[in-house]
C-alpha cells in the first residue's frame, strides 16, 4: 500500500510521531512517502525516508512567551502560503498514494480530498478558537471562522486520529471538542512515539536524574536558569539540561557539579529511560514520550498557550506530575522535584501509564487502521 504522510513542521512533536508511523508501515512492507519542510524535513530524511519538500503552512507570531494566533493566521494569509495547494495537488498526482495521513497539515488534507484520495487527519486539539475568547470583537470573528474551518475539515476526512491514550485517560481531552458525527470517526491510537521502553537502552547516568528539555533560548531562558539554581540547592540530584543550539553553555557561568548542559541530543529516549523526572514545556508529544516511559513530569506551558495550559492541567489533575509557570521560584521547583522523585503514589501511577502504552502500541494500532482500509 502506498501512503503519503504530510507533517506540520511547527514543532517537532508532529515530526516524531509521524516518523513512528512511517517506521511501522515500512517495516510491514508498505511504500511510505513524506511531505515536510524545514528542520522537520531534514530530520525525516536523516531517518532514511522518501521525503518531498512542501510549503510551510502556518507562520507563528508571538513574543514574551505567548503565541498570538490571530496575528499568526493573518501573517500566514499575507505570505500566500495557501497557494501551496497547487503544489501539493501536483505532488499527489505524481505519487498517486492510496491513502494520505496528514498531521495537522491542512493543505495536505484538502489536496487529498480534492483528488478523491482517502485521508486521515491527526490532531491533538480541535478547539483552537479558545485562543481568541475574551480578546475583543475582531478576535471573536476570527474565532468563529477558525471554528467553522475546523468543523468543515473534520467533516470531510475519513478518520480523525488522536495520538493519545483513550478516554478517560486522554491527556489532551480538554482540547477536544467534536460534533456527534465527528466523534463516530475519531480513533485513539495510544501514544505514537519513536521508540518503546523495551527497545531503548538507558544511558548510564547518576541517579536520581532529571532531564530538562525546556531550552535556554528566548523567553524560556529564565525558567532554564531557575532549574540550574534549583540544582545548586541539592547536589544529591543530578541534571541533564538541553540548552538548544543557539545557547553557548559557557554563557551560563559556573555550573553546579551535578549539572550537565547539552545543546542537543538526536535521541532522547536513552536519557528519558535513565531519568526519574522530565521538566518540559506543555507540548503533547513530549508528554506522550514521558508517560510511555513511566516518567513523571514538571510541565512549564507557554503563557497564553491554551493547548499547553490544558495539557499541563491534566498532567497535574491525573497525578502524573506538576504544573509550574515562569514565576515559580528555584526553591519551589526543587520541592516539586523531590516530591515527584520520591513519592510512591506517583511511581505507581506512572507505571500504570507505561504498561498501558505498551498494550496500546500506538504505531501498530495506526498500521492496522491503515491496513483495514486496504482490505475494504
Amino acid at each position: 500500500m502506498k501512503v503519503m504522510i504530510f507533517v506540520c513542521g511547527e514543532g517537532l512533536g508532529h515530526t516524531s510521531r509521524c516518523i513512528s508511523i512511517g517506521r511501522e508501515l515500512v517495516s510491514a512492507g508498505h511504500d511510505v512517502h513524506f511531505g515536510a519542510y524545514g528542520y522537520s524535513k531534514e530530520l525525516i530524511e536523516r531517518k532514511g525516508f522518501k521525503t518531498h519538500e512542501v510549503p510551510s503552512e502556518i507562520t507563528l507570531v508571538g513574543k514574551a512567551g505567548s503565541l498570538n494566533l490571530k496575528k499568526s493566521i493573518l501573517a500566514t494569509f499575507k505570505r500566500g502560503q495557501f497557494l501551496g495547494l497547487i503544489k501539493i495537488r501536483k505532488l499527489l498526482k505524481r505519487n498517486r498514494p492510496d491513502l494520505v495521513i496528514s498531521d495537522s497539515y491542512f493543505m495536505g488534507m484538502l489536496s487529498a480530498k480534492s483528488r478523491g484520495i482517502p485521508c486521515y487527519l491527526i490532531v491533538n486539539q480541535s478547539n483552537m478558537e479558545e485562543f481568541f475568547r475574551g480578546k475583543g470583537v475582531s478576535s471573536k470573528i476570527v474565532a468563529e471562522l477558525v471554528k467553522k474551518s475546523y468543523t468543515g475539515m473534520f467533516k470531510i476526512v475519513d478518520k480523525v486520529i488522536i495520538p493519545d491514550y483513550p478516554m478517560p485517560y486522554t491527556i489532551c481531552r480538554k482540547n477536544l471538542e467534536f460534533k456527534e458525527n465527528t466523534w463516530k470517526k475519531v480513533f485513539f491510537t495510544g501514544p505514537l512515539i519513536g521508540k518503546t521502553f523495551d527497545e531503548t537502552t538507558a544511558m548510564e547516568l547518576e541517579r536520581p536524574h532529571v532531564l530538562c528539555t525546556v531550552g535556554g533560548f528566548g523567553y524560556r531562558e529564565p525558567i532554564f536558569r531557575k532549574v540550574i539554581e534549583a540544582a545548586a540547592l541539592d547536589n544529591s540530584i543530578n541534571y541533564t539540561l538541553l540548552s538548544g543550539p543557539s545557547v553557548d553553555p559557557a554563557s551560563l557561568g559556573t555550573l553546579p557539579e551535578n549539572v550537565t548542559i547539552l545543546k542537543f541530543i538526536d535521541d532522547q529516549f536513552p536519557y528519558m529511560k535513565a531519568s526519574d523526572l522530565v521538566i518540559a514545556p506543555g507540548g503533547h508529544s513530549t508528554m506522550m514520550e514521558a508517560l510511555s516511559f513511566g516518567v513523571p513530569m514538571i510541565t512549564v506551558p507557554d503563557l497564553k498557550h491554551n493547548e499547553q495550559q490544558n495539557n499541563a492541567f491534566v498532567i497535574e489533575e491525573d497525578g502524573l506530575g506538576k504544573k509550574i509557570d515562569y514565576s515559580t521560584s528555584p526553591e519551589e521547583i526543587l520541592e516539586n522535584i523531590r516530591l515527584l522523585i520520591h513519592d510512591d503514589k506517583y511511581k505507581s501511577k506512572l507505571t500504570e501509564m507505561r504498561k498501558m502504552a505498551e498494550e496500546l502500541n500506538g504505531p501498530r494500532a495506526m498500521r492496522l487502521l491503515v491496513e483495514e482500509r486496504k482490505s475494504r
